[in-house]
């Protein structure tokens, strides 16, 4: 074989109709221009050659390391060379591809096109293939291009999943006599979306089925020349779940169905604002599973604060199956009970009083005992 580059080097144009490599090396099959002709039935998607892919220094160069397989699909116009130069034309390297802007849909029945096919209304096969997907502009992503005339599909879904003036409540205590305090009643929303993309600055990545990631440097300088930043990061599952760090550097997430999450050692927060918490189901928690001495569940409250607990319509039960209850009231202690108040102490009950005592009851009082004892 000659030396690459100085005999033999034969530049080739060509579509790809193939990326199922049964080696699984990323290769494809390639209809060259002015090689093979367009008519499948002389030379089918099948007998063509495969073509390896040079690949970024990021990609699988070995062991699988790094990103693989090549991102290239059917239909994609590719640039390369023969190996083999002339003599044969068989072994074929693919160095890049040639993004453009189709003036029509591919013809699964001829050849330089896309032949895996579209489904009708019905789900019946038609002869159109599946890329480009459109026609009459350009390869590159949508939202790099940010055409309004032509928006990306995912920014309707973004906008309706996005909970943006949804006045979602927080915690709102009614005042119970003057030791609570009525709480913060401010509702709260998800930030607007900040997309605001300006070609070439949003670098985008897009899957088949609608994965997406974005990392948007894109700004706009207005007449008086004052610059603004529309800098984001968004990565989206075609399901709808993502996250955004938006332009003044939230961060939104949306998980569209349930979110998991173990850690095998320690989990700290640190919350220097506020943090709100609205759930519309249950919520449980379950301390201490292992059962390892002393791994309590503390609550503390700095000065100047209150623990409001209020339950609208149902039961506060609080249950120790073997240990104590102990209340430490450093000041009054007040209980106001709107119906019958029982106490049932198995043992005996023993109460200290080192001020007066005053019992007023606007009916009977009965006390029973085997023995009473007044000032004994």
């Amino acid at each position: 074989m000659a030396f690459l580059g100085i005999s033999e080097f034969k530049h080739f144009v060509g579509v790809v109709e193939d990326r199922f490599d049964p080696q699984k090396l990323g290769r494809l099959r390639v209809r060259v221009l002015g090689v093979h002709t367009s008519d499948k039935n002389k030379i089918a998607t099948a007998d063509l050659p495969w073509a390896s892919v040079v690949l970024p220094t990021t990609a699988a160069g070995i062991s699988g390391l790094g990103q693989s397989p090549s991102f290239i699909v059917e239909g994609a116009w590719v640039w390369g060379y023969f190996r083999d130069g002339d003599s044969l034309m068989q072994e074929m390297v693919i160095v890049g591809t040639l993004p453009g802007k189709p003036a029509e849909l591919g013809n699964t029945d001829s050849g330089f096109y896309d032949p895996n096919f579209r489904l009708d209304a019905d789900g019946q096969p038609t002869t159109i293939s599946v890329y480009p997907k459109e026609m009459a502009e350009p390869d590159t992503n949508r939202l790099a291009v940010n055409d309004p005339e032509k928006p990306h599909s995912s920014l309707g879904a973004r906008a309706t999943n996005r909970f943006i003036n949804q006045n979602i409540p927080t915690a709102d205590f009614d005042e119970v006599g003057s030791n609570i305090a009525a709480s913060d009643t401010d509702n709260w929303s998800q930030p607007a979306i900040t997309y605001n993309a300006v070609y070439p600055y949003n670098h985008v990545f897009e899957s088949e089925s609608g994965h997406i990631k974005e990392y948007d440097d894109s700004f706009t300088v207005d007449e008086d020349g004052i610059r603004t930043n529309h800098y984001r990061i968004y990565e989206r599952h075609s399901s709808g779940t993502s996250y955004e760090i938006d332009t003044a550097g939230n961060r939104i997430d949306l998980n569209m169905a349930s979110y998991f999450n173990i850690t095998n050692k320690d989990n700290k927060h640190y919350i220097k604002g506020n943090s709100d918490v609205t759930i519309d189901g249950r919520h449980k928690v379950y301390i201490n599973k292992s059962g390892i001495e002393n791994n309590n569940y503390d609550i503390q409250v700095g000065p100047n604060a209150n623990v409001n607990i209020q339950v609208d319509n149902g039961n506060l039960n609080v249950v120790t199956k073997t240990g104590q209850f102990n209340f430490d009231v450093g000041s009054d202690f007040n209980c106001n009970v709107g119906g019958n108040y029982n106490l049932n102490v198995q043992g005996s009950e023993t109460k200290t009083v080192e001020g007066t005592t005053t019992h007023n009851t606007t009916g009977s009082t009965t006390i029973r005992g085997s023995t009473i004892d007044l000032n004994p």
